[in-house]
C-alpha cells in the first residue's frame, strides 16, 4: 500500500480551485474539493493506475482526470506525491517551468 502526500503546490491550487467556486457557491466548492481529494484515495492501493503525462513520458510521473481537472503525481517507491492539481485548458509545461521540482528530467 502506498502512502499519498501532497505537496504544497498541489494544496495551493485546491485552495485556489475552492476560492474560486466559492465565488458562486460555498457549499459547492467544499464538496467538489473534498470530492477532488476523495479521486486520490484509490492511489493508495494503485498507484499506477493514472496515464503517463504526455507532456514529460515518464513513467514516474503519472495523472488522473476528476471532472476537467488533471491531478499530477510522483510514484516514488511505496509513496505518491501529488504536485498539482491543474485544470485541462491550462498549459502544463508553462506551470512547471516555475515549479521549485524539476520534472524535465
Amino acid at each position: 500500500m502506498a502512502q499519498v502526500r501532497w505537496a504544497l503546490t498541489a494544496s495551493t491550487d485546491l485552495q485556489d480551485i475552492e476560492d474560486f467556486i466559492a465565488r458562486d457557491s460555498v457549499l459547492h466548492a467544499i464538496t467538489f474539493v473534498d470530492r477532488i481529494v476523495e479521486s486520490t484515495e484509490m492511489l493508495l492501493e494503485t498507484p499506477h493506475i493514472g496515464r503517463v503525462v504526455p507532456e514529460f513520458n515518464r513513467h514516474d510521473l503519472r495523472e488522473i482526470i476528476f471532472r476537467g481537472y488533471r491531478i499530477v503525481y510522483l510514484v516514488q517507491n511505496a509513496e505518491v506525491l501529488i504536485l498539482r492539481i491543474v485544470h485541462g485548458a491550462r498549459d502544463l509545461l508553462k506551470l512547471t517551468q516555475r515549479e521549485p521540482w524539476d520534472l524535465s528530467g
